[in-house]
């Protein structure tokens, strides 16, 4: 197996030690057909519309569009806004990867754009879309992220709820598969998608599931949901969507944020991410199509302690799949960021595997 190691430290990591201290899920084609029908909501036509497009000044082209994602329960259609960029000179249909952002992003992310340029630059399409309750999606005024998920964690038992934190946008990356399938610009027996933290996140469990993706490199998201609530530091995921946090914490009569406050919240709001949807399982669901995995042994939002935990179950998966050539980790010696090294090496890493 390749695999980069950014300091010696990651060198000492027993791996078997941790594979052994992870649950037992469910056999893998159940999670994948049980997180499919979790999802699951009645599709609408597509109804794609484009909004401009334009020849950028280094030849490249730039298109804006929305499509159509569901029809949500006040009768309003949710749709998906999208950017496209194909590189100077295509022609015929190309690979294309999907690059997602975090929290707080939006497709104009500068980190999005820049690697969006890089994949330009490789002659590999580039799309962008807003997650849910995020960029475009915020209306002036309007829900926001933060103030969505609270929302949902209020919504009592039997009312129609939306999952804002993580699931709903992983829905749309479905959908916008749906909708990269109706074009013929696009290669997509060779689709890539790479995501950076909450982003990370969601690439691991729409790719996952989604095998019309061929390879994936979920960034800074790897990690164990139920390992950080074991084991104290659920700090920093608690702290990425704080007003949730605080709603429940005082609607369950605690004074502070607390590890039952983000476990009942969870299991509301994400159902199932501390268990058979929690990314030592999700990840095994990839053994067989190229995956990278970035990583910092520093992370405070995805704490190493449980992406080990994640890298030894996806280990396991890739050997018993004698698939261990296509499986890449990248762990370096930092926090929550993606180093220059990480960048490049992920920029290859499509490029050698969407043929």
């Amino acid at each position: 197996m390749r695999r980069f190691l950014g300091f010696s430290l990651v060198l000492l990591i027993p791996f078997f030690v941790q594979a052994q201290d992870a649950p037992k899920y469910a056999p893998a084609e159940q999670v994948r057909a049980s997180f499919k029908k979790l999802l699951d909501r009645p599709k609408v036509p597509l109804d794609a519309k484009v909004v401009s497009k334009k020849r950028h000044t280094d030849g490249s082209d730039h298109e804006f569009l929305t499509f159509a994602s569901e029809k949500k329960a006040d009768g309003s259609i949710e749709r998906v806004p999208t950017f496209i960029k194909h590189p100077a000179k295509a022609k015929g249909k190309l690979p294309a990867v999907i690059v997602l952002h975090g929290t707080g992003g939006s497709i104009n992310n500068a980190g999005v754009m820049s690697f969006i340029n890089d994949l330009a630059s490789r002659n590999i399409i580039g799309i962008a879309i807003d997650a849910r309750y995020h960029g475009s999606r915020v209306e002036k005024g309007g829900t926001t992220y933060q103030q969505a998920i609270a929302k949902a964690w209020k919504a009592k038992p039997g009312e129609t709820m939306e999952h804002p934190f993580y699931y709903d946008t992983v829905y749309d990356l479905w959908r916008l598969v749906d909708y990269l399938e109706t074009r013929d610009d696009i290669d997509t027996k060779n689709l890539g998608m790479i995501g950076f933290s909450m982003g990370g996140i969601q690439t691991y469990l729409a790719a996952s599931v989604d095998q019309r993706i061929k390879v994936a490199v979920p960034a800074i998201g790897v990690q164990s949901f139920r390992w950080s609530l074991e084991n104290e530091q659920w700090q920093g995921r608690a702290n990425t969507i704080k007003l949730a946090h605080q709603e429940a914490a005082k609607d369950l009569g605690e004074k502070e944020i607390n590890q039952k406050v983000c476990r009942v919240l969870w299991n509301k709001i994400i159902p199932g991410i501390t268990d058979d949807y929690d990314c030592p399982s999700m990840l095994r669901l990839f053994a067989g199509r190229p995956l990278m995995i970035v990583s910092g042994t520093k992370d405070g939002n995805c704490p190493y302690g449980g992406a080990k935990i994640a890298i030894a179950s996806v280990e396991k998966a890739y050997k018993d799949a004698g698939a261990a050539e296509r499986l890449s980790v990248l762990v370096e010696e930092v926090g929550h960021t993606v180093t220059a090294k990480q960048r490049t090496a992920a920029l290859d890493w499509f490029e050698k595997w969407l043929k």
